[in-house]
C-alpha cells in the first residue's frame, strides 16, 4: 500500500491554512495511510497559534517551525526530511493549489511499471493570477525550457508528488523547488505531468514580486544548467564472484 506524506510550506497564511488542512485531509482519506506536515517558515501573523490548536483536531497533522524565514525550498526540504513515508506530495500554503488534485498525482505511482518514476509534476491550467504574473511566468517557463530541456510547461506549480529518497539525494539550493523536473531527470528518474486546476488566493498576499523572481531566476537558471552539464555520467555495477567447487567445501 502506498503511504503518503503531504508537505505544505507556508509563511503568514493565517487566513488560508486551516481550510487548506481540512480540504487536504478530506482529499487524502481514500488514499490509505497519510500524514500532513505544515512547515511554518517563520510566520508572524498568528498562524503558529492556529496550527498548535489544529493539531488537537487533526491527529495526522504535524507542524514544523523555522526559527527564521528560509524560503519555500528550505521549507519543503525540512518537511521532506521529517516525512515518515516514502512518497511525498507538496502543495502551496496559499490555497491556490486545490488539494482535490492530490490523488491524481499519486495515481501514476500505483500503476504497473512505475519503478523508474521519480516525479509527477502538476501543470496549472486556467491560472487565477494577475495578467502581469501570468506573462512573467510564461516568459520564465519558456526561457527555462529552452535552456534546460526539461519537458515541463509549468515548474512553478506547487502540486508535485515524488519519491522521498530521490528528492533528498538532489543537491540543495534556494529556489530548487522550481527546477525539480530537470533535477530528477539529471539523476535518471522518469518524469510525468498532470494538468491541474488553479484557484484565486483566498486571503493574504504573495510574498514575491515579479522583479524579485526574475533577479533570482537568472542566477538559479545558470546554476542548474551547470549542474546538468556536470552530472555523473557513469554507473557502477558490482561484479559477483563466480561460484565454484570450493564454495561447498568446509
Amino acid at each position: 500500500m502506498v503511504q503518503i506524506s503531504v508537505v505544505i510550506p507556508c509563511r503568514n497564511e493565517a487566513s488560508n491554512i486551516l481550510p487548506l488542512i481540512e480540504a487536504t485531509a478530506r482529499a487524502m482519506q481514500a488514499e490509505g495511510a497519510f500524514e500532513i506536515i505544515v512547515v511554518d517558515d517563520g510566520s508572524d501573523d498568528g498562524m503558529a497559534a492556529l496550527l498548535e490548536s489544529a493539531m488537537a483536531d487533526w491527529p495526522m497533522l504535524r507542524v514544523l517551525r523555522h526559527d527564521r524565514s528560509g524560503g519555500q525550498s528550505a521549507a519543503i526540504h525540512s518537511g521532506v526530511g521529517a516525512a515518515r513515508f516514502d512518497l511525498v506530495c507538496t502543495l502551496d500554503g496559499d490555497g491556490q493549489n486545490p488539494p482535490e488534485e492530490l490523488p491524481r498525482l499519486v495515481a501514476p505511482f500505483r500503476a504497473a511499471g512505475a519503478e523508474g518514476l521519480g516525479l509527477v509534476a502538476g501543470q496549472r491550467v486556467g491560472r487565477q493570477d494577475t495578467l502581469a504574473r501570468r506573462l512573467a511566468s510564461r516568459f520564465a517557463n519558456g526561457l527555462r525550457a529552452r535552456i534546460l530541456h526539461d519537458g515541463t510547461r509549468d515548474t512553478g506549480c506547487g502540486l508535485k508528488c515524488f519519491r522521498r529518497e530521490a528528492f533528498l539525494a538532489l543537491p540543495y539550493f534556494d529556489h530548487m523547488h522550481r527546477y525539480l523536473p530537470a533535477l530528477f531527470a539529471r539523476d535518471g528518474w522518469q518524469i510525468a505531468h498532470v494538468d491541474v486546476t488553479h484557484r484565486p488566493r483566498g486571503g493574504g498576499r504573495s510574498h514575491y514580486s515579479n522583479l524579485q523572481r526574475a533577479i533570482v531566476g537568472v542566477f538559479d537558471l545558470a546554476g542548474v544548467a551547470w549542474l546538468l552539464r556536470r552530472r555523473k555520467k557513469s554507473r557502477a555495477t558490482e561484479i559477483r564472484r563466480a561460484t565454484g567447487p570450493r564454495d561447498g567445501q568446509q
